[in-house]
C-alpha cells in the first residue's frame, strides 16, 4: 500500500480520496522538513498545506514519487530539485480563484470605507470618528492590478461592475487580450503605482517579484492609495510598508500574506491602525478549500498510479528516466 503524508490536515472532499484509492494516509502536523521527515522518509508521496521541502529532504526520500500543493503556489517546493528527481509537483489551478479575488474585492472595500478602524474606535466609545472623513467612494476610482491571471481577471471584471476603472500590468499577457476585455494596458508598473486609487498584487514569488513593491514603489504611489496583497508574502518589503504607513505615505494596507507565516503578534505591521490582516486565508472558503484538495488529491493519486497528471508546475519532468515507459 502506497503512503501520502499531509503536513497538516486536509479538507475531508480531498482526503476521502485519497482513501478511496485505498492509499495510506498519514498527517505530520509539522511544516519543517526536520519535523516531518520521520513520517516521509518512507513515503510515496507528500502533500504541503504549510510548510516546504528542499534537496536535501526530497534525496532523503528514496520512495517520494509526487509532491502535491493544495493550490499553485511553489514557492515552498524546490521545483528543480523535483524535477531532477522525477518528481512531479501537482498543483489546483483556479481551484481558489474566486476566492482569493472575492477577498481582495471585499479588503477593497473595507479600506476604502476605513471599516476596521472605524469599528474599532466605535467599540472604545469614540463615536466621532464618522467626522474624520477618510471613508471614501470606490464608482471612477482606479484599480491597479499587477498580474492578470485567474485571480487578477476575476477581480478586475468585478471591480469593473461597480463602476472603477482598470488598469493592468502582466508582461505574460498581451496587450490585446487587456484591451479586448475593457481594460487598460500598462507596459511597466509606473502608471500602475501613479495613477491607481487601489493596487492589488497577484503574481507569484520568485526572484523578479521579490520586493517588487518597496520604498520608491511606495512613495510613486498616490497619499490616498490602498494597496492589497492576496499573493505571496515577500512580494511587498514589509519594512518599507511600515514606514510608509507609519508616515501615512499611502493610506492603507490589506495584507492576507506576510514574509514570515505564521506571522508574529508583536510584527510592528500589526500595531498599525491602517493595516486589514488576515491569516492566509483569502482561499479558505469552504468551497475552494475543497476544490484545492480534490485537486492535489486528484493529482497525487494519479501519479502515484503511474499517470502523467496534467496540472503539475513541471511537466519537464516526465522526460525523467523514471517516466521513460509510462
Amino acid at each position: 500500500m502506497a503512503k501520502v503524508v499531509i503536513t497538516q490536515p486536509l479538507h475531508k472532499d480531498g482526503t476521502a480520496i485519497l482513501e478511496a484509492e485505498k492509499l495510506e494516509v498519514c498527517v505530520a502536523n509539522a511544516g519543517e522538513p526536520q519535523d516531518y521527515l520521520p513520517f516521509v522518509a518512507d513515503a510515496d508521496g507528500l502533500i504541503i498545506r504549510i510548510g516546504h521541502i528542499d534537496r536535501e529532504t526530497m534525496e532523503k526520500c528514496p520512495n517520494l514519487k509526487v509532491i502535491g500543493r493544495p493550490g499553485v503556489g511553489v514557492d515552498n517546493v524546490d521545483v528543480k530539485a523535483a524535477t531532477e528527481l522525477g518528481i512531479p509537483v501537482v498543483i489546483a489551478p483556479g481551484a481558489n480563484s474566486r476566492s482569493v479575488a472575492e477577498c481582495a474585492f471585499t479588503m477593497m472595500f473595507a479600506a476604502a470605507k476605513d471599516m476596521v478602524r472605524a469599528d474599532r474606535e466605535t467599540r472604545r466609545g469614540n463615536f466621532k470618528v464618522r467626522s474624520e472623513y477618510k471613508a471614501y467612494e470606490i464608482s471612477d476610482k482606479t484599480l491597479g492590478l499587477i498580474g492578470y491571471g485567474h485571480i487578477g481577471s476575476i477581480l478586475a471584471h468585478m471591480s469593473a461592475a461597480v463602476g472603477m476603472k482598470v488598469k493592468v500590468y502582466d508582461p505574460f499577457v498581451s496587450a490585446e487580450v487587456i484591451e479586448k476585455e475593457g481594460f487598460t494596458y500598462c507596459k511597466d508598473i509606473a502608471p500602475i503605482l501613479s495613477d491607481a486609487d487601489v493596487i492589488s498584487l497577484h503574481v507569484p514569488l520568485t526572484d523578479k517579484t521579490r520586493n517588487l513593491i518597496a520604498r520608491a514603489e511606495l512613495e510613486a504611489m498616490k497619499s490616498s492609495a490602498i494597496l492589497i496583497n492576496c499573493a505571496r508574502g515577500g512580494i511587498i518589503n514589509e519594512q518599507d510598508l511600515y514606514e510608509a504607513l507609519k508616515n501615512n505615505v499611502i493610506q492603507a494596507a490589506c495584507l492576507d500574506v506576510f514574509e514570515k507565516e505564521p506571522v508574529p503578534a508583536d510584527d510592528p505591521l500589526l500595531s498599525l491602525d491602517n493595516v486589514i490582516a488576515y491569516p492566509h486565508m483569502a482561499g479558505q472558503t469552504r468551497e475552494a478549500a475543497s476544490n484545492v484538495a480534490r485537486g492535489a488529491a486528484l493529482g497525487v493519486a494519479a501519479v502515484l498510479r503511474g499517470e502523467k497528471w496534467k496540472a503539475v508546475c513541471n511537466p519537464e519532468v516526465y522526460n525523467h528516466p523514471r517516466w521513460k515507459d509510462r
